[in-house]
């Protein structure tokens, strides 16, 4: 039943949908294909996203909230290599403008397996900028989704945020 919840979730087509008592088959027309990969490189980055949000939630609950912002980063980097994540910390991303690269383009706090990007503050309350700004890495970096965690908050569950670029 997941599969076919994964095909109607993302557009996909089904020619033929039947279910054993082993498990559920979806059969797909040729150009549904492409959609259902893409369906499924989503949810392995919804997954990323949960193991990224359960090692802050780990993190802002041993720490506690005030550090600076460079030792969560620093932490949080530990806590996914510990889970195997591939983390990229503090990379430098060029930007394009006018034909041009710029090497001076930004700097990523954590971007985990090349695929999501983690924007952290440890402020007293996120601005509307603090998203816009993620989304605008989002888009340079024509990645799906991104993480705006702030351990600045009381709990952590009022300082995370989905931003989500094109979804």
């Amino acid at each position: 039943m997941a599969s076919l919840r994964l095909c109607v979730r993302y557009g996909v087509r089904v020619l033929n949908y039947r279910k054993s008592a082993s498990r559920s088959f979806a059969v797909l027309t040729q150009d549904a294909k492409g959609n259902l990969e893409k369906g499924e490189e989503m949810e392995r980055i919804n997954v990323l996203a949960k193991q990224v949000v359960d090692a802050a939630y780990q993190i802002h609950t041993r720490l506690g909230p005030g550090l600076l912002e460079s030792v969560y980063e620093a932490v949080l980097t530990h806590e996914l290599k510990k889970r195997g994540l591939d983390v990229s910390r503090q990379q430098a991303i060029p930007i394009v403008y006018d034909g041009l690269q710029f090497d001076e383009g930004f700097r990523a706090d954590l971007i985990v397996e090349d695929a999501l990007i983690v924007e952290l503050k440890s402020v007293e309350k996120v601005v509307p900028v603090h998203k816009k700004q993620l989304l605008t890495y989002l888009r340079l970096t024509d990645k799906r989704l991104g993480l705006l965690i702030n351990f600045g908050a009381s709990l952590i569950k009022d300082g995370v945020f989905r931003v989500a670029n094109g979804v």
